[in-house]
C-alpha cells in the first residue's frame, strides 16, 4: 500500500468515537496521550505498560500485558509508544489479535530485516509510523511555499541540528536514558526525522555521502556529523548534526535548530522559534510567512496534526503519510548512511558505491 492510495473507511456509529488502545506510558507518551484527550472522535479506553504504575498514571485502564489488553477491550486502533526493541513483539501481538489499525513509533523495528519480516506478517493490518517531524506546522508551511514556486527552482537544503542537549555524562538521563546505549544513535534515532522530512520536501534522494563522529564518550553512539543527500533534479540536502551545540531559541527542543532552503527565486528560513520567513532574490528584508510557535508542548503541537491525520484516514478513507511500506524507504537510506560513513564512499541508494 502506498502512501497516495485512499484506503477505504472503517464504519463508525455516528458519535461513537474509535477506540484507541496504548502501549508505553514513557517519556514521549505524554504529547500522544495529551493529542488524545483532544480529539473528540477517538478516545482512550486503556494504557499498558511493563510498569503498572505507570500505566496507571495516565489515567486509563491499566495493564502490564499487551495482549491482555488486546482481548479485553478490542481496540479499534492500537498506538504504540514504546522503543524499537519492543516494536516487532508489540506489532505480532497486535496482528495475531486482529487489531486493523496501528500507530508504531519511529525508528520503526530495530532493523530493516525485522521491519520487512513485519510487513511480511501483516496481512491486511495497516501500520502507520509516527514519524511526525513532518508534520510539523513550519515544514507543511515550507512545503505549500515550494509547491506554490515561491523561491523558483530550489537548488539546496540545509538544516543544522544544534539541540545543545548531549554533553558530559549525564547527557539524555533526565528524559530518555536508553540513548546513551544505542550503538547508533544520531542517524537511527534523530537524523530519521529528516531524511523523512527531506523525502517530503524534495523527494526520494537518489544518492548519500555521510562524514559521522562521536564527541561524547559517555554514549555508545555517534552524536554528530554531515549527511549530504542527493535529490531529483540535481538538488542536494545537508543535514548538518552535533548535539552539542544549541541554537537561538527559547525552547531547543521546538525545532532542534535551523533551516535554509535555497531557490533561483529567493530562500526560505525556519527560525528556531517556528517562524518561516521568505527573501527574495535581490532584496534585504524578508517577509514572515509563518510566525513564531506558541505551542507549550512538543514541536508544533505535530503529534496532535499526526494523530488527525491517522484518524482523518480511518473515518473518512483520506490518504495517509508515512505508512510502514512505504517508510521502508527512510530505514533504507539510514542503511546506505552507515555504510558510507564507515566505507568513505557516496552511497547509490540500492546499496552500491558510487
Amino acid at each position: 500500500m502506498r502512501e497516495d492510495q485512499t484506503i477505504a473507511p472503517v464504519s463508525a456509529t455516528a458519535g461513537t468515537p474509535l477506540r484507541v488502545a496504548c502501549l508505553g506510558a514513557g517519556y514521549f507518551s505524554r504529547f500522544h496521550y495529551d493529542s488524545w484527550a483532544r480529539m473528540p472522535a477517538a478516545a482512550v479506553v486503556a494504557a499498558c505498560d511493563t510498569d503498572i504504575d505507570r500505566a496507571r498514571a495516565t489515567g486509563h485502564r491499566a495493564y502490564d500485558d499487551l495482549a491482555t489488553m488486546l482481548r479485553a477491550e478490542r481496540p479499534d486502533l492500537l498506538d504504540i509508544i514504546v522503543p524499537p526493541a519492543a516494536h516487532a513483539t508489540a506489532l505480532r501481538t497486535a496482528i495475531a489479535h486482529g487489531v486493523s489499525w496501528i500507530i508504531c513509533q519511529k525508528p520503526f523495528c530495530r532493523d530493516l530485516p525485522e521491519a520487512r519480516a513485519i510487513m511480511a506478517e501483516a496481512r491486511g493490518t495497516v501500520i502507520v509510523v509516527h514519524e511526525n517531524f513532518r508534520f510539523q506546522p513550519w515544514y507543511r508551511r515550507v512545503k505549500s511555499a515550494l509547491d506554490d514556486g515561491l523561491i523558483g527552482d530550489v537548488q539546496q537544503l540545509t538544516f543544522r541540528l544544534r539541540p545543545g542537549d548531549g554533553q558530559g555524562p549525564a547527557a539524555y538521563l533526565d528524559r530518555q536514558p536508553y540513548f546513551q546505549q544505542m550503538e547508533r544513535f544520531l542517524i537511527h534515532e534523530t537524523a530519521v526525522h529528516w531524511i523523512d522530512t527531506f523525502r517530503y520536501l524534495l523527494g526520494e534522494p537518489t544518492h548519500v555521502y555521510a562524514d559521522l563522529r562521536r564527541l561524547n564518550p559517555a554514549i555508545r553512539g555517534e552524536d554528530a556529523g554531515y549527511v549530504l543527500f542527493d535529490h531529483p533534479q540535481g538538488v542536494r540536502a545537508l543535514f548538518d548534526g552535533n548535539r552539542h551545540l544549541d541554537h537561538a531559541a527559547d525552547n531547543l527542543r521546538r525545532t532542534m535548530g535551523e533551516a535554509l532552503i535555497e531557490g533561483t527565486r529567493g530562500n526560505l528560513s525556519i527560525l528556531g522559534d517556528g517562524s518561516v520567513w521568505l527573501r527574495l532574490k535581490g532584496k534585504v528584508d524578508p517577509e514572515q510567512l509563518l510566525a513564531p510557535d506558541r505551542w507549550d508542548g512538543f514541536g508544533g503541537d505535530c503529534v496532535h496534526a499526526l494523530q488527525s491525520h491517522v484518524v482523518a484516514g480511518i473515518l473518512e478513507g483520506a490518504p495517509l503519510e508515512n505508512l510502514a511500506p512505504d517508510y521502508i524507504s527512510v530505514m533504507e537510506i539510514e542503511r546506505a548512511i552507515y555504510a558510507s560513513a564507515e566505507r568513505g564512499q557516496k552511497m547509490v541508494l540500492d546499496g552500491r558505491a558510487r
